[in-house]
C-alpha cells in the first residue's frame, strides 16, 4: 500500500497591516499568515506541508515553481490588492483552472484573483464595530462542515451583508448572521476550469478570528476537500478530433488553420 503524500499548502497575506497597525501586530504576532498556517497544521498535522508567501516578496512569493508544487494556495487580502501584479493573478488564475485549490478568505473576495475568477463585482455590505457572527451550516454533510459547531459564535467580527455580488454558489455551506440582523452566505464553494475554490468570510485583521478554534478547522477542511482527483494538473483545452477516435485529441489552431 503507497503512503499517501502530505498535501502541499502555500499560505499567502498581503502582511502589511501587521506591519503598520500596532493592534494587528498585537493579535497576530506571526501575521494573518502566520495564525493560518498554524492552524491548518493543528488540525492536520502531518498530512500537510504549509509555507507562506506574502505580497512583499519577489513575486509575491508566488513563482511559478511555487505554485507548481501547491496543491491548495489560500489567500488573504486588504488593503493591497491593487499592489498585485497582474502577471502573478494571471498565473495563479492559470494554476486554479489546472487543479489547484483555492480558499479565498474574508476580504479576499475584492481580490484581483477572486474576482476575476468570478466574473463580477464581488461588491457586498459591511460595518466594523465589534459585531457578534452566527455562523450557521446549512449542509451539514459537506466535508467542509465535517466536526463544525451549529453555530459556530464568533463573539466580534466585521459585519458583512447581503447583497453578496457573486455568481449563485455551487454549494453554500455555511450563512452567516449578525447582532445587527444581517446575514450573509458566507462559506460557498465554487469549480472553474479543473480547481475547486471555496470562499469563506470570518477573519478580518482587528480581531482575533484566525485564532478560534472552529474557524481553523473549517480552513483545514476546506484545504482537505479542495485537492484535486485529477493524476495530473493541465489547462482545458480545445482539441479536436477525428470522427472514431475518442482518445487522441489534436491541438486546434483556430478557424483558419
Amino acid at each position: 500500500m503507497t503512503e499517501s503524500k502530505p498535501i502541499r499548502v502555500t499560505v499567502w497575506s498581503e502582511n502589511r497591516h501587521e506591519k503598520r497597525d500596532e493592534l494587528v501586530a498585537r493579535l497576530y504576532p506571526d501575521g494573518m499568515h502566520g495564525a493560518v498556517k498554524a492552524g491548518i497544521e493543528e488540525n492536520l498535522g502531518a498530512a500537510v506541508e504549509v509555507r507562506t508567501a506574502t505580497l512583499d516578496e519577489p513575486e509575491h512569493g508566488l513563482t511559478e515553481e511555487v505554485l507548481a508544487n501547491t496543491d491548495v494556495l489560500t489567500w488573504w487580502g486588504h488593503m493591497s490588492h491593487a499592489d498585485v501584479e497582474d502577471e502573478i493573478v494571471e498565473r495563479v488564475h492559470r494554476h486554479v483552472l489546472a487543479g489547484m485549490g483555492l480558499i479565498v478568505l474574508h476580504s479576499g473576495h475584492w481580490s484581483k484573483i477572486f474576482t476575476k475568477l468570478m466574473g463580477t463585482s464581488c461588491t457586498l455590505r459591511w460595518r466594523s464595530e465589534q459585531d457578534r457572527e452566527l455562523v450557521w451550516t446549512v449542509d451539514p454533510t459537506h466535508p467542509i462542515a465535517k466536526g463544525i459547531p451549529h453555530p459556530i459564535e464568533i463573539p466580534q467580527q466585521e459585519m458583512y451583508g447581503e447583497f453578496f455580488d457573486i455568481p449563485t454558489p455551487e454549494e453554500l455551506v455555511f450563512i452567516s448572521s449578525f447582532s445587527g440582523g444581517e446575514v450573509f452566505r458566507s462559506g460557498c464553494t465554487f469549480r472553474r476550469g479543473h480547481g475547486k475554490i471555496f470562499f469563506f468570510s470570518p477573519g478580518d485583521q482587528d480581531y482575533p478570528v484566525y485564532h478560534h478554534k472552529d474557524v481553523r478547522r473549517v480552513i483545514a477542511n476546506a484545504v482537505e476537500w479542495a485537492i484535486t482527483d485529477r493524476p495530473e494538473r493541465a489547462v482545458p483545452e480545445l482539441l479536436r478530433y477525428e470522427t472514431g477516435d475518442f482518445f487522441n485529441g489534436k491541438s486546434y489552431q483556430g478557424a483558419n488553420a
